[in-house]
């Protein structure tokens, strides 16, 4: 057990300040009222303590993440992502006119080394990568909400990041999106666009996001793709209320839609003027089709494959250790190795190739008889399980075993924020009491945190040292 595994199992101290994260949530007077009332509408939004790593597994995310971005820029990685088997790139993947998506996501599972696979303890392995990944917005707001907790075993600890720089550093990734395409021409008018923006589970990060522009002297809208219209070669952006004012052209479009590559009805005034290079679409439709199809995680984790395209041995030997084995379902079926993989399923996650969000996704030792005839019918991969680490919580005064997994918000293969989600469950959710976005703080090795070695003597003492 390393220290930050047992800190992770005994450490129930309960941080966040709810007062100051209300005041982080509601800076701007027009987002007190969200502030005050997201308590009550997303009650397991925020968990009310920290997740913690070690700084070992903090720079093995780190080279991961180094190793997948230096893959997936060579060309013949791109080649063939984009190609793909006949009608699984949609011609809209091949548009790009410089910008390279903002909010990158790696989620990463880190298990202390007891599951049933051969895992280093604190070893991270690549679940999913998102081109839309949200929450980096709150879970910066969540950390900076944060009191002190065991003390002074945890005065070592840190973010890795400077928190009070994030807000900056995110409206210069906008820039840089817009500077991509448009050079030096002025950025006027941002809208944050998704289906029923209102209805979005995320949407107080909207909110957020809108004030960030607007504080920095832009007009910021949210909007759904039903208000946005396609004429004159520009984006034009309908009034919320007829006596509004007009129309007004929008320069960037934060994009938060689940239609990755713009087909879904009603996005058609946003396709189409991305299409045309009428504005600027942040993330688009070639990151997702380069990046986020799960048919990649089979790439990813072919080690001859990728020594066939000049991978480096120090790279591949990286991806082996972060990057589960991952099959397509369908190429064990046609190869009459279905039952095949019905017998293992125990070990393996079962994904399908377009969703998002653990949507009809199926851990194998759940998975009914049924819901095997759907993966058969259906497009899916096959993922060695990789267990996600555990975080024991205060939950009304119960001690509550959560699982967590570690997010990775990067933008050009450089993390800015590392949060964690704690949940119960097949996959990640925000329904689970004491669950939710949890800050990721991370351990430095004992003998670089003096007091902490000294005051625990080992791992294992943890607990008893850290029960405040």
């Amino acid at each position: 057990m390393t220290l930050a595994d047992a800190f992770n199992q005994g450490c129930q101290c309960k941080t966040l300040d709810s007062a100051r994260l209300r005041e982080e949530l509601g800076r701007d007077a027009g987002l007190k009222a969200m502030a005050e009332g997201l308590a009550q509408s997303h009650p397991h939004l925020f968990s009310g303590s920290v997740v913690f790593i070690s700084s070992a597994t903090y720079h093995a995310i780190e080279s991961a993440i180094g190793a997948l971005e230096r893959v997936m820029a060579l060309p013949a990685y791109q080649a063939h992502a984009l190609t793909g088997p006949p009608g699984s790139v949609p011609a809209i993947a091949r548009v790009q006119y410089g910008p390279l998506g903002v909010f990158m996501g790696y989620d990463f599972h880190v298990d202390a080394g007891s599951g049933d696979v051969d895992q280093a303890p604190g070893q991270p392995r690549l679940i999913e990568i998102n081109t839309n990944a949200g929450g980096a917005m709150l879970s910066a707001a969540l950390a900076r909400s944060q009191k002190a907790c065991c003390r002074p075993i945890t005065d070592g600890l840190g973010y890795n990041t400077r928190l009070d720089a994030l807000d900056q550093t995110w409206f210069d990734m906008f820039q840089n999106e817009w500077r991509l395409q448009r050079g030096d021409a002025p950025l006027r008018t941002v809208a944050i666009v998704d289906d029923s923006p209102d209805t979005q589970y995320l949407a107080p990060e909207f909110a957020l996001f809108r004030q960030l522009f607007q504080s920095r002297g832009m007009a910021s809208y949210i909007a759904a793709p039903s208000s946005l219209s396609w004429r004159d070669g520009k984006l034009w952006l309908r009034p919320a209320a007829p006596d509004d004012g007009a129309e007004l052209a929008i320069d960037l479009v934060y994009n938060r839609l689940t239609d990755f590559d713009l087909s879904g009805s009603g996005h058609e005034a946003l396709r189409d003027a991305y299409v045309a290079g009428a504005v600027v679409l942040t993330p688009h439709p070639h990151a997702h089709a380069l990046r986020a199809n799960k048919r990649h995680l089979v790439t990813l984790s072919n080690e001859a494959l990728l020594a066939s395209w000049g991978v480096t041995p120090q790279d591949r030997e990286i991806l082996q250790a972060a990057v589960p084995k991952t099959v397509l379902c369908a190429d064990q079926n046609l190869a009459g190795d279905a039952a095949g993989l019905w017998a293992d399923r125990r070990h393996l996650f079962f994904k399908p190739v377009a969703g998002y969000g653990g949507k009809a996704a199926y851990r194998g030792d759940k998975l009914t008889k049924r819901a095997w005839q759907d993966v058969l019918a259906g497009d899916f991969v096959a993922q060695a399980i990789a267990p996600p680490g555990l975080r024991v919580v205060d939950v009304e005064g119960v001690a509550t075993s959560l699982k967590f997994d570690i997010r990775a918000y990067t933008y050009q293969g450089k993390i800015q924020l590392l949060t964690a989600r704690t949940y119960n469950g097949q996959t990640t959710n925000f329904r689970t009491p004491g669950g939710g976005f949890s800050p990721v703080l991370v351990v430095p090795e004992l003998s670089a945190i003096g007091p902490v070695s000294a005051a625990i003597g080992s791992p294992s003492e943890a607990p008893a040292v850290c029960a405040c």
